[in-house]
């Protein structure tokens, strides 16, 4: 499935800039980065469970804010995508 997920950390303080910079690391580890706090992550149910687990770890409930947007397997015809910066085919191998 494909899950959209943003989020919005506080960094006014140190401690946030290190939670900013473990979530990220997160998403990197399961997804492609389309914007800078914004990660396109194809997993199965298991992964996006451990994920969601591992990120709402991370962040401080009273500072930050996670969003996950669950956009399923028929996902193709709900995005769009306009502008300079193409995405990455999630689903499809990466071929250098």
């Amino acid at each position: 499935m494909l899950v959209l997920i943003t989020y919005d950390i506080n960094i006014t303080e140190a401690a946030g800039a290190r939670r900013l910079r473990r979530v990220a690391k997160q998403c990197v580890n399961y997804g492609t980065r389309v914007q800078n706090s914004v990660f396109e992550c194809q997993v199965d149910a298991t992964q996006y469970a451990r994920l969601k687990h591992l990120l709402l770890k991370e962040i401080d409930e009273e500072k930050d804010s996670l969003r996950f947007y669950s956009l399923g397997n028929r996902y193709n015809g709900k995005v769009e995508h306009f502008g300079v910066r193409r995405g990455l085919k999630v689903d499809e191998p990466l071929i250098l």
